[in-house]
């Protein structure tokens, strides 16, 4: 198959080339460029050489490296001498003689090497060349390009001998390759974005495991396995593993020893879990990016102070780097930054901060430091990297925990006016690069393990370490408590403070607006209808004008209450019901009236004949009958309307959309939104731009979200759930479809979410596991287009908009409104967005959490939110699994929040309504803890449900004891029984007299009360025989 040359680029490519080479110079060191006659390019064959400015000019102008290969560019023609392979492949954009200078570029003449070394006619043919352009006397060449080889040697020797002066011009070559097209562009992306892939998806995975696991690892060892992991091409985003490798084996250095250029390699160190440095670059059909991140293992304070300053550094250096910036004068905006700040760390600072990055990794003459003069051009790529060097760890007791560096780095885009646009979206900020173990309570018990290890090898330490998560294991419970009780205390204090704090501010109650129908006596209609005193409907004005006492009275339709109509007999009636004090205006709406003093009509009723006199043109009645239609009209039409308007009442007016232009604004298309636009759900495309999100459907509706608006941007996978969402909880709600929404989601669909039952299904059917094959790759994609989305959302925002994803693991089945779904806590609240209605709930905002009805026999309980803001009505989650009670308790002490459990479900509004009433009595009266178990109360409850525990259970004795009581027919002794059992299940001091004692007191009682009556010796008999059995038994 013959290899195809991208005809367009060449040429493009190679007039621009031409272009810089003729137009004379504006930057010192393009004047040699200018003075160069000719240009000689010559590549030999040389497999150590990975970048020479030879073969990427090749890369550049063909898109492939071409051995053995001459090129001598002239003033007026190209020559190229080659085998008749390469000949081949170059005639795709030689020139032919009737198409002279086409698209600008000289003609081109082929040469083919012949197969003696000495090729002396075609060297006679190209040295003629060469001093007929121009004046013939200088050459362009790429001094650092040596090619060994008796081939090369001999075309050396030859320029050499005919006395032509060499001039380097490498750097402006580079300068010129520098600005990159939108295709050379791409491919930089897509470079980048395996880069990050690879470190994202193994490289911090990895080095997770190996803490984890406490592994020893050399630093050449891990590196050995990244380069390994872009042969899979699970790392690489979906490119092709042939047209991947790196860019230099990636430097992986920790424990002290830091040497923060690109230059070193990894060493054969274990890696030590302190700092650690990661810098690795892959190259993607011939174009290079890179990435460098530093990952900290319990970092100490001053560590992350001088990690989040180097954060600060680098944002700095982005807005320095625009089109048109001379790369020393960005250089030292950022040393002076450094200066301002943290002076101490100047120098500390990398002496450059970067270079120039395309074919070649490292352009050498455009590096970031306080000597270059080259201006920066729109669509030049760079690698930056900046770090701190030999800084010291005041905290280190070990020689490889004193010192540590801090090294960042990321492939990024110039632009005309804006800052710089970094390609690698790895998040970088402390929470995302460090990896926290454990508390400080915890150090000593390592370091005991560490000397265990020395002493007794790595087996006593793992038995140490097993033995001590036992012991933890046996004493979470008490941790829990103990950290419930500090933040009980915590809680009762902080909302008393903040109740105080809201004392001052005055809840005025909403007084219902006054409608007037007319504002003078002029703006009464003159109908006929209402000299003859007919009831009349003033559509205009929304105002019904009745016949009262014989004078025409106007009613606005707001003060009607309802309307109804009947017929009886002869005569239609009309009874028209009025709003007046007492009666209600709604669920939400109070009944206060503007002045409540007065006198108020309650009800009208009209009557009218349904009897056509003669001489009528109509019935009566009809008057009646079309009023009525009318109000009811008319009525319809004032509630739509005032429904609209209250849903508007409170809306926080939005800021603008600043629409982006630029076409590579992340979009994800074939949405739908939820809830509705229209009727239908309808698809469309959600698109972000400078400060916010648009929605825009199919049909053309639009829904604009802005940034600072959104409270929690949350992103559902597609993990287990039939759709792919993204949710966004607004802090302001925002109207669309004629409503007020808080919460908007946009979701696909990525599986049948019905199935048909009456198909005949077969396990091996291969039209089945053909589409569950196909659901699987679909689901892959979505996610990967939805992952996509969000790191360009991410680094576009500057990581200020966040997406939070539900933890699987930590949810549990629950009822919030009418059916059961999975509720799933994010870092910051607890959601479930594939349901709608949604749940979000803010843990911020949450005061305590309450257990209702957990009780031993029951298999669900409910949980019960309150919030600080104690007039939002708290919220009920039912149904809640009880196996599920153990693990959101452990969560929520993970997040700091105080929870009570307890076995009756109370009235929630009448006591929210008690505290807001009266919050310093209730907090005088001990404010929350009135629903601890341990509160007054419940306490001696608990103690004799704990002695029932420790009391021997006997199930013989209970058997016979259940015998006797079936066999016995009196009901007495079966009391007696139980009530003797009763008393033996408590202590032996409240266990009561013997039986004997008690004969002896009743005996005592008969004789003084003189009551020898038969029936009741008899009855004492049988208490006595079927006493002192049980006895007996019980004391076995």
């Amino acid at each position: 198959m013959a290899v195809n040359l991208d005809k367009e680029a060449y040429y493009r490519r190679i007039k621009r080339f031409y272009s810089n080479w003729k137009v004379k110079s504006y930057v010192k060191g393009e004047d040699e460029f200018g003075k160069v006659d000719a240009i000689v390019v010559s590549v030999g064959v040389d497999e150590e050489i990975v970048y020479a400015k030879s073969t990427a000019i090749q890369t550049w102008l063909f898109g492939y490296e071409l051995t053995d290969t001459i090129m001598v560019f002239c003033d007026t023609k190209i020559i190229f001498l080659a085998s008749k392979k390469k000949v081949d492949f170059l005639k795709q954009v030689a020139i032919t003689k009737g198409n002279e200078n086409a698209n600008g570029a000289p003609p081109i003449t082929l040469l083919t090497r012949e197969k003696n070394e000495s090729n002396k006619a075609n060297f006679d043919k190209m040295i003629e060349a060469i001093k007929g352009s121009k004046e013939g006397k200088t050459v362009g060449v790429f001094s650092k390009d040596k090619f060994p080889g008796e081939y090369m040697k001999s075309w050396n020797d030859t320029i050499n001998a005919e006395g032509l002066e060499k001039v380097d011009i490498s750097a402006v070559v580079a300068y010129t390759m520098a600005v990159k097209e939108d295709g050379e562009l791409n491919l930089m992306k897509k470079a980048a974005a395996i880069t990050s892939e690879v470190y994202s998806k193994f490289f911090k995975e990895r080095v997770m495991e190996i803490v984890d696991a406490d592994e020893k690892v050399r630093h050449s060892k891990l590196a050995e396995s990244v380069e390994k992991a872009i042969e899979e091409k699970k790392y690489l985003g979906g490119a092709d593993p042939s047209t991947v490798e790196m860019c230099y084996p990636p430097i992986i250095q920790s424990g002290g020893n830091y040497s923060l250029k690109f230059s070193v390699v990894s060493d054969k160190n274990h890696m030590h879990f302190g700092a650690i440095t990661c810098a690795m670059g892959i190259r993607y059909k011939s174009y290079c990016s890179n990435l460098v991140r530093t990952l900290m293992v319990d970092p100490p304070q001053e560590m992350q102070d001088n990690y989040n300053f180097l954060l600060q550094v680098e944002e700095e250096l982005l807005k320095e780097l625009k089109h048109g910036v001379k790369i020393c004068d960005a250089y030292n905006a950022v040393l002076e930054f450094v200066k301002k700040e943290k002076a101490d760390l100047v120098p500390k600072l990398t002496k450059n901060l970067g270079f120039a990055m395309g074919i070649e990794f490292r352009e050498g003459s455009l590096v970031l430091n306080v000597k270059n003069q080259y201006k920066l051009k729109k669509g030049m790529v760079l690698s930056i990297s900046l770090g701190f060097a030999d800084l010291e760890n005041k905290e280190g007791k070990k020689d490889e925990q004193k010192k540590y560096a801090l090294f960042i780095g990321d492939t990024i885009q110039i632009n005309e006016e804006e800052a710089a646009t970094v390609l690698t979206p790895v998040k970088k900020k402390i929470k995302n690069v460090g990896i926290f173990l454990k508390n400080d309570d915890e150090e000593d018990e390592e370091e005991d393990g560490d000397d265990a290890e020395e002493l007794l090898g790595k087996g006593a330490r793992s038995a140490a370490l097993l033995a001590d998560r036992t012991r933890n294991e046996m004493t979470a419970e008490e941790k829990r408590r103990a950290h419930q009780k500090e933040l009980a205390n915590h809680l009762n204090e902080e909302a008393k403070r903040r109740l105080t704090e809201q004392k001052g501010e005055q809840h005025t109650q909403k007084v219902k607006k006054s409608n007037v129908s007319y504002k003078n006596v002029s703006q009464m209609p003159r109908e006929k209808e209402i000299r003859e005193m007919k009831i009349f409907i003033d559509k205009k004005y929304e105002t019904v004008i009745m016949p009262v006492f014989g004078i025409a009275t106007p009613f606005h339709i707001a003060t009607i209450k309802n309307i109804s109509m009947s017929v009886e007999g002869d005569y239609t009636y009309l009874r028209i019901n009025f709003y007046v004090p007492g009666s209600s205006l709604g669920r939400q709406e109070g009944n206060i009236f503007p002045n409540p003093d007065a006198t108020f009509v309650k009800e009208i009723t009209y009557r009218a004949s349904n009897l056509k006199a003669p001489g009528d043109i109509s019935v009566p009645s009809t008057n009646l009958q079309n009023a009525f239609r009318i109000i009811k009209e008319v009525q319809k039409r004032y509630k739509t309307r005032e429904a609209e308007e209250k849903e508007k009442e409170g809306i926080v007016k939005q800021d603008s959309l600043v629409i982006n232009l630029n076409r590579s604004n992340p979009k994800l298309k074939d949405l739908y939104i939820r809830p509705n636009i229209a009727q239908k759900r309808m698809q469309g495309s959600l698109e972000a731009h400078t400060n916010g999100f648009r929605f825009t459907s199919v049909r053309g509706d639009k829904v604009d979200i802005l940034y600072n608006n959104i409270k929690h941007a949350i992103f559902q996978p597609c993990d287990g759930e039939m759709i792919i969402v993204l949710h966004f909880h607004l802090k302001n709600a925002i109207m669309f479809g004629k409503r007020r929404h808080t919460d908007v989601q946009f979701y696909t669909e990525v599986g049948e979410i019905t199935t048909d039952l009456g198909k005949h299904q077969h396990m091996h059917d291969r039209d089945d596991l053909y589409a569950e094959q196909m659901e699987r790759e679909m689901r892959h994609k979505l996610k990967s287009a939805f992952k996509n989305f969000i790191e360009k959302v991410e680094t576009l925002t500057k990581e200020e908009l966040e997406f939070e994803v539900p933890f699987r693991d930590l949810g549990f089945q629950g009822a919030p409104y009418r059916s059961t779904c999975l509720l799933q806590p994010t870092s910051s609240s607890l959601v479930n967005v594939t349901e709608w209605p949604p749940f979000v709930v803010t843990l911020d905002e949450v005061e305590l959490v309450h257990f209702e009805r957990v009780q031993f026999h029951l298999k669900n309980f409910d949980v019960v939110i309150i919030y600080k803001d104690y007039n939002k009505k708290v919220t009920m989650i039912n149904a809640v699994p009880v196996n599920s009670l153990d693990p959101i308790k452990e969560w929520l002490n993970s997040c700091d929040i105080k929870y009570t459990e307890g076995v009756q479900s109370l009235n929630w509004t009448k006591i929210m309504k008690t505290i807001v009433d009266d919050p310093e009595g209730f907090f005088e009266q001990g404010g929350w803890s009135f629903l601890d178990p341990d509160s007054e109360g419940s306490g001696p409850e608990m103690d004799s449900e704990s002695e029932m525990e420790d009391e021997t259970f006997n199930p013989s004795a209970d058997e016979e004891e259940e015998e006797e009581e079936e066999d016995s027919d009196e009901d007495y002794s079966s009391e007696t029984e139980d009530s003797d059992y009763s008393a033996s299940l408590g202590s032996e001091e409240e266990s009561g007299k013997d039986w004997d004692e008690l004969e002896e007191e009743a005996r005592k009682a008969d004789k003084e009360s003189h009551y020898e009556d038969e029936d009741t010796s008899n009855r004492k008999r049988k208490v006595r025989s079927s006493a002192p059995p049980s006895k007996k038994k019980r004391r076995s």
